[in-house]
C-alpha cells in the first residue's frame, strides 16, 4: 500500500513567477538559493527575463509559500496570470501574459527610470561644471549645487538606496552598496562642510591645484561627485533595462504569426469568426494565400501548402484529402477545406512558443562583470573607510582629519569609471554594429561570444537564398535550350506554385518575354500541361510524361536522377509527343556561404548544418560550401533543433545558433547564442541575440568580431577603472588626497574609458 500512497504525497507541479526589484545577477542568485532551501523546491532565477521557474511538491508547497519567500528575501513575486482567450490570438493558448497591452506595460516600467535618469542629467551637468571650472564659481556657487544636488542624491539615486538597505538587511554587498554608500558619503560630507565648516562661507572656490597635501576637509564639498555618479550609472541601468524588457517579444511575435480569423462552414454556410472561437471538430476553408488557421486534417481538395516558416522545408508539400496540415502554414496552390485537430494551447506552433519560453528560463543569466568584482570590492572598500577613520582617530589626528581621510577613500572608490565602462563601449560597440547590419541586444551577449567553440546553421534562407531557383537545363539530341526555357517557362508563368515560379524566372531572366499559352491546365501533384505557340505542351512530374505514353530518354534519365540523388528538384518537360529536357530546380546556395564558412573556421567554430530538409539536400549544400559531412544533421522537426543544440551543449560545447524561421526561434533561445538574419521572421529575430540585418552569412562571422572586441573593451575599461580607484586608495587613506586630485583622477578615468570605448568606432567588418 506505500506505492499509492507514495504517488498520493508527491505531486511535482511549475509555475512561473515574475520576480521584481532585481538589479543585478546577484541579486537572481540570492532569490535562486533561497527558493532552493525550500523543500520538495527546484527553482531557477533569469535576471534577464526577470522570472522564476519553479519545480515544486503541490502536496507541501503553495505558491503563496514560493511568493512569500521571494518577498522575504526583498524582492517582489506575482502570481501567474490566469489562462485568457484572445479575439485573434493566432491559435496561441494566450496564456503568457505577453500579449496585447504587453508594450504598454513595459513603457510603464521603464518610465520611472527614465524619470529619474533625465532628472539626474539635467540637474548634475551644471553640479559638475561649476566644481571643475573655477571661472563659473561666482560668490554663493556652492549653494547653488547644494540646490541643484540634493534632487539627484534623493530621488535620482532612490533605486540604489533601496537596494543597497535590502542587500545589507541580507549580509550582502552589490554595485548598488558601493553607489549607495559613496554618494551618500560625498553629500553628508558635503553638508558638514557647507554648515558646519568653512565650505558656505560666500567666495568659497575649490582652486584648480593638483597637489598632495593633508587637509582638515571642512572647506571642501564633494557634490558634483555624488550627482555626477549618479547620473553615469543611472544612464547605464536606463539602456540595460531597454534591452531587457524585449525577453518576451520572441513568443509574441511567435503567438501572432497565426491567422487572426476564419472562414468556418457551419450548416453549409461560410461564416467568418476571431480562430479564437474555432473548436476541435470544426471545418474551415482555406483560399489559396490564405494561413491555414490551425492544425487539422484536409478533408477536401488538394494544394501545395509551404510550411518553411516552421519546419525549415524550402519545398511546398503538396497535400489531398486525409493528409495532416499544420497552423500558421501557408496554403499556396488550390482550395482546401480543413477539419481543426487541435486548436488553442494544444497546436503546434503554441507548443513552439512554450519552447522558446523554457529555452529562455533555461539559459543561466551572464552575471556582470562589474558585480562579480564588487561582491569583493566593496565590503574591502568599506572596511578599509572603516579602518582608515579608526586609525587617524587612534593617531590623534581630530575628528575632521579623520573623517576627512575615511570619505575621500569612499568617494576615490565610488565607481564613476566603473559606470561609464560598460555603458560606453556597449553603445559605440552597438552603433557601429548598427552601421554594418550587426544587432547586438545587451551585454550579456557580449560574454557568451568569447566562449562558443560551435555555430550550428540554419540551411534554408541562412546558407541557402530560402527561395527555389532554376539551376540547370538538360536537353535531348535535337532540342535548344532556349525553345525549352521559352516553352516551358511560359507554362509555368500562368501558375503560383513556387516551383513553377522558379522556372519562370529563370526563363524570363535567360530567353526574354515569354509567351501567352493559348491553353492552360494544372494537374494536381504532377504537373502543367497547355498549348504554346501552337505546341502541346508538358511541364512537370515524370509520372505526367508517363500517363501521355511518353518515356525519358536515357541521358535525360541519367540527369534526372542525378539531380534527385543531389537532393534537386527535377522537372520533365516535353512537348509534342517527345520527352524533351529536364530541369533543374533547388533552393541554391548563397554565393558568399562558402567564405563565410571559411571566415568561422579562422574564428576558431566548428560549423555545423543543421535542417528540416532531407539528407540529400543537406549533404548536397554542405559539400557546396565546405562543411564535414560529419556535421550535418538533416529532417529534424523544430523540437529535434533545440534537443541537437541540448545534446551539444551537454558534451561541454559552447553553441552558437544562426537561423531565421519560426521553426529556429526555441533553438536560437535555447544555444548560448543566438544569431537572428535579418530576413529571416520577427520570431527568429526576436529570440536570437545577434541580429544580422543583411542577409549575408558573412557578417555572422563580423558580429561575433565585433561582439569579442567589444566584451574586450569592456573589460580593459573595467581594468583601468578600477586600476586608478585601487591606486588612489592608499593615498585616500593617508589623507594626502585633496579635492581637485580626486576630481581630477576621477575625471581622467572616465575620460580614458570614453576614449577607449571610441576606438570601436574604427572596426570594420571583412564583408
Amino acid at each position: 500500500m506505500s506505492t499509492p500512497q507514495s504517488a498520493q504525497t508527491t505531486r511535482n507541479e511549475q509555475v512561473e513567477l515574475a520576480i521584481g526589484g532585481m538589479t543585478c545577477a546577484s541579486c537572481a542568485a540570492r532569490i535562486e538559493k533561497k527558493l532552493n532551501r525550500m523543500d520538495g523546491v527546484e527553482a531557477t532565477v533569469n535576471y534577464a527575463t526577470e522570472k522564476a521557474k519553479v519545480t515544486y511538491d503541490g502536496a507541501d508547497v503553495a505558491v503563496a509559500d514560493l511568493i512569500a519567500t521571494v518577498e522575504a528575501t526583498g524582492y517582489t513575486a506575482q502570481e501567474p496570470a490566469p489562462p485568457h482567450t484572445e479575439s485573434g490570438g493566432g491559435g496561441g493558448d494566450g496564456s503568457d501574459g505577453n500579449g496585447g497591452n504587453g508594450g504598454r506595460e513595459d513603457a510603464a516600467e521603464l518610465r520611472p527610470l527614465r524619470e529619474r535618469l533625465i532628472t539626474a542629467v539635467v540637474l548634475s551637468v551644471p553640479v559638475v561644471a561649476m566644481a571643475m571650472v573655477p571661472a563659473l564659481q561666482f560668490e554663493y556657487w556652492q549653494w547653488l549645487s547644494l540646490t541643484l544636488a540634493a534632487p539627484v542624491v534623493t530621488y535620482a539615486a532612490w533605486p540604489f538606496h533601496k537596494a543597497a538597505v535590502t542587500n545589507a538587511r541580507h549580509g550582502a554587498a552589490t554595485m548598488d552598496t558601493l553607489i549607495s554608500v559613496g554618494t551618500s558619503a560625498a553629500f553628508l560630507w558635503s553638508l558638514w562642510a557647507l554648515f558646519f565648516g568653512s565650505a558656505g562661507t560666500p567666495g568659497m572656490t575649490h582652486p584648480f591645484e593638483l597637489t598632495i597635501e593633508r587637509g582638515d576637509g571642512a572647506g571642501n564639498i564633494y557634490l558634483e561627485a555624488a550627482a555626477g555618479v549618479t547620473a553615469f550609472i543611472l544612464a547605464g541601468r536606463y539602456f540595460e533595462a531597454r534591452s531587457k524588457r524585449k525577453a518576451g517579444a520572441a513568443l509574441k511575435a511567435l503567438l501572432e504569426l497565426g491567422a487572426k480569423d476564419v472562414t468556418v462552414i457551419r450548416d453549409g454556410r461560410e461564416e467568418t469568426v476571431p480562430v479564437g472561437e474555432l473548436k476541435a471538430g470544426d471545418r474551415f476553408l482555406v483560399r489559396p494565400g490564405e494561413k491555414i488557421a490551425t492544425d487539422g486534417r484536409v478533408v477536401e481538395g488538394s494544394s501545395a501548402v509551404d510550411a518553411s516558416m516552421l519546419t525549415g522545408e524550402s519545398v511546398p508539400v503538396e497535400v489531398a484529402p486525409g493528409d495532416a496540415v499544420t497552423g500558421a502554414t501557408l496554403n499556396v496552390g488550390g482550395r482546401l477545406v480543413v477539419e481543426a485537430t487541435r486548436v488553442g494551447a494544444d497546436t503546434q506552433l503554441a507548443r513552439m512558443a512554450r519552447l522558446v519560453e523554457d529555452a529562455q528560463n533555461g539559459k543561466a543569466a551572464a552575471q556582470r562583470l562589474a558585480d562579480r568584482v564588487s561582491g569583493v570590492f566593496v565590503p574591502v572598500v568599506i572596511a578599509l573607510a572603516v579602518a582608515t577613520l579608526g586609525f587617524w582617530l587612534g593617531n590623534g589626528a581630530g575628528l575632521t582629519a579623520a573623517f576627512t581621510a575615511a570619505v575621500a577613500v569612499l568617494i576615490i572608490a565610488c565607481p564613476c569609471a566603473l559606470g561609464l565602462a560598460t555603458p560606453t563601449a556597449l553603445m559605440v560597440g552597438t552603433g557601429r554594429g548598427a552601421q554594418l547590419g550587426i544587432l547586438i541586444k545587451g551585454p550579456e551577449v557580449l560574454e557568451t561570444t568569447r566562449r562558443v567553440d560551435t555555430i550550428v546553421l540554419d540551411k534554408t534562407g541562412t546558407v541557402t537564398t530560402g527561395r527555389m531557383t532554376l539551376l540547370a537545363t538538360h536537353v535531348a539530341d535535337g532540342a535548344e535550350e532556349a525553345e525549352v526555357l521559352r516553352l516551358a517557362g511560359a507554362l509555368e508563368h500562368a501558375s503560383e506554385h513556387p516551383i513553377a515560379r522558379a522556372v519562370a524566372d529563370g526563363a524570363l531572366e535567360k530567353v526574354g518575354p515569354l509567351p501567352t499559352p493559348e491553353d492552360f491546365a494544372n494537374v494536381p501533384g504532377l504537373g502543367v500541361q497547355g498549348v504554346v505557340d501552337g505546341h502541346a505542351v508538358l511541364v512537370g512530374r515524370e509520372q505526367l510524361l508517363a500517363e501521355w505514353a511518353m518515356a525519358l530518354p536515357v541521358e535525360l534519365k541519367r540527369a534526372k536522377d542525378a539531380a534527385e540523388e543531389a537532393g534537386r528538384t527535377a522537372i520533365a518537360v516535353a512537348w509534342d509527343g517527345e520527352a524533351r529536357a529536364v530541369l533543374e530546380v533547388a533552393d541554391a546556395v548563397k554565393e558568399t556561404s562558402p567564405e563565410a564558412i571559411r571566415r568561422l573556421r579562422d574564428l576558431g567554430l566548428t560549423p555545423m548544418l543543421l535542417t528540416g530538409d532531407n539528407a540529400a539536400v543537406a549533404r548536397s549544400v554542405a559539400a557546396e560550401v565546405g562543411i564535414a559531412p560529419e556535421h550535418v544533421i538533416a529532417e529534424v522537426l523544430p523540437q529535434d533543433k533545440v534537443d541537437v543544440v541540448k545534446r551539444l551543449q551537454g558534451e561541454g560545447r559552447s553553441v552558437a545558433m544562426v537561423g531565421d524561421g519560426v521553426n529556429d526561434a526555441a533553438a536560437l533561445a535555447q544555444a548560448d547564442l543566438g544569431l537572428a538574419m535579418g530576413t529571416g521572421t520577427d520570431a527568429a529575430i526576436e529570440a536570437g541575440d545577434l541580429t544580422l540585418v543583411r542577409g549575408d552569412l558573412r557578417t555572422a562571422a563580423d558580429a561575433i568580431r565585433l561582439s569579442r572586441r567589444t566584451l574586450g573593451t569592456i573589460r580593459s575599461n573595467l581594468f583601468w577603472a578600477f586600476a586608478y580607484n585601487v591606486a588612489a586608495l592608499p593615498l585616500a587613506a593617508a589623507g594626502l588626497l585633496n579635492p581637485m586630485l580626486a576630481g581630477a583622477a576621477m575625471a581622467f578615468s572616465s575620460v580614458f574609458v570614453v576614449g577607449n570605448s571610441l576606438r570601436l568606432r574604427g572596426f570594420k567588418a571583412l564583408s
